[in-house]
């Protein structure tokens, strides 16, 4: 059983805006001690400082997940300075948006190296920390286009698909050896964040946007930060998460032809605002450390009942999983 919030020590990765921002804010004000990483070197300062004047305890190492060995440092510099690592959370990520005629295959590189090999390199780091803590929680935020895929934005689809099969395998590789390490993979459906502002952007020089609703990131920072004491397999988060799954479990094929559909592509995912002459694919770009996207404040949800209420519920097949990982405990 993870420690209490109040008592952790909190690694997160992506840390410097958006979701990770989020979820560093609130695993502070809920007492842990929080590392927080990104390549952002003044956006994690800003970030610690806000933490340090609410009375939290943090400390910034910057990172490029990309890089193995910095990752590895990052764990290293986390349990030099609080002791120990209780969870881990993966939250970098960039984004092109596009069709895959007009993407390079560069920039396919670069999204799955940051978005993929990233969060693989956080396990591994993350891992004999754990054990030497005695257990804990690795938490990857993948997405529901990791379950349901969206056209124009096929690098991004195809890490989420990537880290979902990843984080089973692990799942299953530590339930087989009985290890107290659970893992738990976020999915979030559409989120106001500074993401799509940092995206680069292919579309007919146009801003790319998240379908309707809109959730607070604040909603995913509340489930991460449960999870990370009542982990679960998979959390959804988000009420329209469901549309995803259910698309894609009952009628794959006809919800790919509603999505093919220009019309609706161009409604759904084309703001009405011109690309940022910048992004964040190759570099951080500066000044973006702030939690919240440009999107006006009434169209942003602030909370998921359906996230509150069934998105922790542990399946049957996650009980048995348990058991199973408790009576190898016992064994060994």
């Amino acid at each position: 059983m993870p420690r209490p919030v109040a008592d952790q020590c909190v690694v997160i990765a992506g840390a410097s805006s958006g979701i990770g921002r989020a979820t560093a804010l609130r695993f502070a004000r809920e007492g842990a001690a929080v590392t927080c990483a990104a390549r952002s070197e003044d956006d994690l300062l800003s970030l610690v400082g806000e933490i340090e004047v609410a009375g939290g305890r943090a400390q910034a190492v910057p990172t490029d997940v990309v890089d193995a060995n910095a990752v590895q440092h990052l764990a290293d510099r986390a349990e030099e300075r609080f002791g120990r690592i209780d969870t881990w959370v993966n939250a970098a990520a960039v984004s092109v948006w596009g069709t895959v005629k007009d993407i390079t295959v560069e920039e396919f590189d670069r999204v799955m190296r940051v978005n993929f090999h990233g969060q693989v390199h956080g396990a591994k780091a993350a891992l004999p920390a754990l054990r030497r803590a005695g257990g804990g929680v690795i938490i990857g935020i993948s997405s529901v286009e990791g379950v349901r895929a969206v056209p124009l934005h096929a690098p991004y689809v195809a890490s989420k698909m990537a880290l979902r099969g990843f984080y089973d395998c692990l799942r299953m590789e530590l339930q087989a050896e009985g290890a107290p390490i659970a893992v738990t993979t976020i999915l979030p459906a559409s989120i106001d964040t500074p993401f799509f502002e940092h995206a680069r952007s292919k579309l007919d020089g146009r801003m790319p946007k998240p379908p309707p609703p809109l959730y607070s990131a604040d909603v995913v920072a509340n489930a991460i930060v449960r999870a990370a004491q009542h982990p679960t397999r998979e959390v959804p988060v988000g009420g329209a998460a469901v549309g995803f799954f259910l698309g894609q479990r009952l009628n794959p094929a006809l919800t790919e032809a509603v999505l093919s559909l220009r019309r609706v592509q161009k409604a759904a995912l084309q703001a009405d605002r011109p690309a940022n002459a910048a992004d964040n694919l190759d570099a951080p770009m500066p000044g973006t450390g702030r939690v919240g996207g440009a999107f006006p404040p009434r169209y942003v949800l602030q909370s998921s009942a359906f996230t509150s209420l069934l998105g922790h519920a542990p399946r049957p097949g996650e009980l048995v999983g348990a058991v199973v990982s408790r009576m190898r405990r016992q064994l060994h």
